[in-house]
């Protein structure tokens, strides 16, 4: 791979949450692997080159990608000191210096010029390092960063009223998952960045709440086409959810013109297919978390998923055999696939009940099929993990990283336009 073709870096994102685990900013990630499907770049994960960053987003626009949210860039130190990153937005990006970025008076003047250009910066903050509130760095940067990953949790509790001295914004990475969260919510991070709100609930066999059961019923109905009066008396008995489905329907991501006022004209003019769509959805805007719709970060993945999903069936050899309905079952594998974080073992109770196509049912249960392979390839790109994308990329031959990449920008910026 040469250093200016971004064709073969693969592009995620990762969340960044607040202390509210509302959607704070996302990490923007470069993953590279070779000409074909069989090798990674030469690269390492946290060193792409500048030109490969800024010639990824020539397909990929920053705005697909972020949204309304700033989004988080390693740089190492040739992208620091590159021309090429006057090319970066600065209301866009956060430039995240990496600790291989020797800390010497040139690298400190150099960060000082970027912020009088108007970039904010990030740095990294270690427990093992005994003179850290003295580095020069540190007092320069916005943010700081702590990898939570790599320390305990009683060196934790000694460090980080050291580090809120410095009166910066501190970040938790690699915050894995909801345990870790309390902790370094009580010990007193800003930010917690990492997919821990998307693992499986610790609570058995929870409930669905009343308006996530009422969601299932009308997911239940239309899916076997029932009356439009039978589906409406049930948005009766639950005027919030008739609510959110208007904000949902009224959205830029609909795609339609007309503003719809009630639950018969949305059931006329989305139709079936795109209701049933919008009702997936709302399972996660109703989720336990506080936050909104747009800044819900388990709604933002689900939405992302089932898009990718559907716009990645469409280059499959199976949509020949199967048609629309396939792009539905993709849709829903992709959305149903983060509702263990919800439910945790009530999921499977809740599958049983569900009047879903047994490809949808594999898939979710194994990763089996097509569907099951897309799954896998969607998890890969969110999880850093390229080899596992390089290795179902062999099993999906008409998907290759243009192909998932372009298909991601899309993905990305339908789901953020549920946030306007």
């Amino acid at each position: 791979m040469s250093d200016t073709d971004p064709l073969d870096v693969f592009l995620s994102r990762q969340p960044i949450l607040d202390r509210q685990q509302g959607l704070f900013a996302y990490e923007l990630l470069f993953r590279g692997i070779g000409a074909g499907k069989e090798q990674l770049a030469g690269f390492t994960e946290n060193e792409p080159t500048a030109a490969v960053i800024v010639n990824a987003f020539s397909g990929f626009a920053l705005t697909d990608a972020l949204g309304t949210y700033q989004g988080f860039i390693k740089a190492d130190r040739d992208l620091l000191f590159s021309d090429l990153i006057k090319t970066l937005p600065p209301h866009l990006v956060v430039l995240e210096i990496l600790d291989t970025v020797p800390r010497t008076p040139e690298t400190i003047d150099r960060c000082k010029q970027l912020r009088q250009a108007g970039y904010m910066l990030a740095s990294w903050a270690r427990p093992e390092s005994p003179d850290f509130e003295n580095e020069s760095l540190l007092k320069i940067v916005e943010f700081v960063k702590v990898d939570t990953g790599q320390v305990e949790a009683e060196r934790l509790k000694q460090f980080i009223p050291a580090l809120k001295r410095l009166r910066k914004t501190i970040c938790a990475e690699k915050v894995e998952n909801n345990a870790q969260m309390r902790l370094c919510h009580e010990l007193g991070f800003d930010l917690f960045q990492g997919y821990y709100f998307a693992r499986p609930a610790e609570t058995v066999g929870r409930q669905p709440q009343s308006s996530q059961a009422a969601l299932l019923r009308l997911f239940g109905l239309i899916s076997q086409d029932a009356d439009t009066a039978e589906i409406e008396a049930v948005f009766k008995q639950e005027p919030m959810l008739t609510i959110s489905l208007l904000r949902l329907t009224n959205s830029a991501a609909s795609g339609l013109t007309r503003h719809i006022t009630s639950m018969r004209q949305a059931i006329d003019l989305l139709g079936r297919r795109q209701l049933l769509r919008w009702l997936q959805l709302l399972l996660y805007s109703h989720s336990a978390s506080n936050s909104a719709a747009a800044s819900n970060p388990l709604l933002q993945l689900a939405a992302t998923r089932g898009r990718l999903m559907e716009l990645l069936v469409d280059h499959t050899p199976e949509i020949r055999q199967y048609g629309r309905d396939l792009v539905d079952q993709a849709f829903m594998t992709g959305i149903l696939s983060l509702m263990p974080a919800m439910l945790g073992d009530g999921f499977n109770a809740l599958l049983a009940q569900l009047p879903l196509a047994a490809s949808v049912i594999d898939a979710l249960n194994g990763h089996l099929g097509v569907l099951g392979d897309l799954l896998t390839l969607v998890e890969a790109l969110e999880e850093e993990t390229p080899q596992k994308a390089v290795w179902v990329l062999q099993r999906l031959p008409d998907i290759d990283i243009v192909c998932a990449n372009g298909c991601l920008a899309r993905a990305l910026s339908w789901a953020n336009s549920l946030a306007r």
